[in-house]
């Protein structure tokens, strides 16, 4: 496969600049939407939980099913550093394009198996451990995803309009939720009624993830390889990617951990557990649930290229500091709020303006951490210690929500994502401005 050249747009005058642009959108386009892909398998677990957590933990108090279900969520982030030191190292000893392939094979795999699981009255505990084996295959290949689908948009786009392109990572991220719950909106509404859905319907939309798999690895088999792989393999592919490589950037690490930690913990309040959240403590219907959910994340995607490209103009550390000292001073306020909502159109405003608040770190996280990184070991400095933060803080959000609630101290939480957030503020003060000390335009101008 040929590279396209990331960081000029101008090489040549004319109809070849204009081809080596549409090349590069093209692969932008066609990575962004694997990643899309990726993220709808991996969030229908956490869409159609409601429907089939009955299936593999019998109780009769529905809090506790989802406390069940949201164990084995949270235990299929804890092997994602895992899939981003192994696919990291795919990706940087071979490859951004093979990374990608492998990571979408791998959901694919991991869906299936959940599509097919057999249930509890079938089978017994073994029911839920096939549910568990599944979800840490979709985690491990989530590990490498991230990693590789970042550091390979970040290398394909221009320096000018790097934060703009990057933040597609994050429109297709929210995209893979928003499609798994417009399946679900369609077969609540639709197609199947309630018991239905309990019963086998919540098999249909990870069948449609494996299905869809197949297509994005078809897709990806003819991306091209990024030009800054390239240079630095012709320098020496025995200097490139592993966990020896990566320990030689420490302070880089530990900044990733620590802009990740409260930004992750936010997203996964706003997107994942707000659907139970809005069910279980705002007390909406199912499918005005489903309904605000979908509506907050079609907000949130169209948020993300007008935030990203801000960054390209004033900078990435405005929109982090940004980010950080709205989230301290409003995450307590506004779950307050939507807590005690009055219906579906209340808690859409607040959520969308929470959205106003996180966007300034889901648009240009992605692009901030590949450029702190070396090309020799972008994809695994990417996505180890960004599956680290996220295992520990995004992970178990749900999680930590729910005990919190069961223990009758919900708004504990509220503070304890405050905390969080708050923690993430100190790294943004402290740290430089990727934008200009970009390691990737740094190396750019070094050939």
């Amino acid at each position: 496969m040929s590279a396209i050249h990331p960081t000029t747009s101008a090489a040549k005058p004319g109809a070849a600049t204009d081809h080596i642009e549409l090349k590069r959108v093209k692969a932008i386009f066609v990575g962004s939407i694997g990643n899309l892909v990726e993220w709808y398998d991996f969030y229908c677990y956490a869409a159609f939980s409601l429907y089939f957590s009955s299936a593999f933990f019998p109780s009769s108090d529905p809090v506790a099913q989802s406390m069940s279900t949201a164990a084995i969520f949270a235990l299929g982030f804890f092997v994602r550093p895992i899939g981003g030191l192994l696919f990291g190292y795919i990706g940087d000893r071979h490859g951004r394009r093979l990374a990608l392939m492998t990571s979408v094979m791998l959901m694919c795999g991991g869906s299936l198996l959940i599509a097919c699981s057999p249930t509890y009255a079938a089978v017994g505990v073994w029911a839920p451990a096939i549910l568990l084996i599944a979800r840490l295959l979709q985690g491990l290949s989530l590990g490498g995803e991230y990693g590789s689908s970042a550091t390979y948009l970040s290398e394909m786009a221009t320096s000018k309009h790097r934060g703009f392109y990057s933040s597609f990572q994050y429109v297709t991220l929210i995209g893979g939720q928003l499609t798994a719950l417009v399946v679900l909106l369609v077969l609540q509404n639709f197609v199947l009624d309630t018991a239905e859905l309990k019963a086998w319907g919540w098999r249909i939309p990870f069948f449609i993830g494996a299905g869809l798999a197949i297509v994005a690895l078809i897709m990806r088999s003819d991306l091209p390889e990024t030009q800054a792989f390239e240079k630095q393999r012709k320098q020496g592919k025995d200097r490139m990617g592993g966990f020896k490589l990566l320990m030689q950037h420490p302070r880089e690490c530990l900044i990733v951990i620590g802009l990740t930690m409260g930004g992750t913990l936010a997203f996964y309040v706003y997107t994942t557990y707000m659907q139970k959240f809005l069910k279980l403590s705002v007390g909406l219907t199912d499918a005005q649930t489903t309904a605000v959910s979908a509506a907050s994340l079609v907000f949130a995607a169209l948020l993300q290229p007008l935030y990203g490209a801000l960054s390209d103009k004033i900078g990435r550390k405005p929109l982090l500091l940004g980010f950080a000292i709205l989230g301290t001073l409003f995450t307590v306020p506004l779950l307050t709020a939507i807590r005690h909502a009055q219906g579906p159109w209340e808690a859409f405003g607040l959520i969308a303006c929470a959205w106003l608040i996180v966007s300034g770190y889901t648009s240009i996280n992605a692009v901030v951490k590949a450029e702190l990184f070396p090309a020799s070991i972008r994809a695994t400095g990417v996505g180890v210690p960004y599956a680290i933060a996220v295992s520990v803080f995004g992970g178990s959000a749900e999680y930590i929500a729910l005990w919190f609630k069961q223990q009758g101290m919900e708004s504990g939480f509220y503070w304890y994502a405050t905390a969080v957030i708050a923690c993430s503020l100190l790294v943004y003060l402290l740290m430089r401005d990727t934008r200009r000390h970009s390691r990737i335009d740094a190396e750019a101008a070094q050939h």
